[in-house]
């Protein structure tokens, strides 16, 4: 086996090694969210138990709020509607 024939063997053993990886990592990470494991940060793995309940006084609520310290800087700084 010429020297160019190994260098080319041991790229394709090196890109193989990294594609089975990432395969392996793929499994791993779906296998997490398959056990149904708790992250506080993600709505969609919040447990219906533990889930927040809104009202109907609070699901109709007005939110957004025009006369708000933050939506007026918002508007001053980026000179929209005025």
């Amino acid at each position: 086996m010429s020297k160019n024939d190994e260098t080319v063997a041991e790229r394709r053993g090196f890109l193989r090694t990294l594609g089975l990886g990432g395969v392996a990592a793929a499994a791993a990470a779906g296998s997490v969210e398959a056990a149904g494991t708790y992250d506080p940060q993600r709505a969609d793995t919040v447990p219906p138990g533990l889930a927040r309940k809104e009202n109907e006084g609070e699901r109709t609520k007005a939110r957004y709020q025009a006369n708000a310290a933050d939506v007026q800087a918002f508007y001053r700084t980026n000179r929209y509607g005025g």
